[in-house]
């Protein structure tokens, strides 16, 4: 369980690219959303390719497109390149 901030600009309609900082350091990433749904992929300082999925609320900030939201959701590394086993079938040895 980890907690972050970041922010995100629209690039077409329903996609963002951003970038934030948490518990696991920064993250550069990409999200779709349509309504209070969004998924997303990102890349950590360490290499590790995230995936995400959640929902949550937001509001304008000002007279700006800009906005701010909470949201909960859930994720997982998707690739570590630190991890020594990772795409290796299980019987093959090092």
């Amino acid at each position: 369980m980890g907690a972050g901030v970041g922010i995100g600009v629209p690039v077409l309609p329903g996609v963002s690219v951003g970038v934030g900082v948490g518990s696991g350091g920064v993250n550069l990433g990409v999200g779709a959303g349509v309504g209070p749904v969004g998924v997303g992929v990102g890349v950590d300082q360490g290499g590790r390719v995230t995936g995400g999925a959640g929902a949550g609320v937001s509001a304008p900030i000002g007279g700006s497109n800009a906005r701010v939201g909470v949201g909960v959701g859930a994720g997982t590394v998707l690739h570590d390149p630190g991890a020594a086993d990772e795409g290796r079938p299980r019987n093959e040895s090092l």
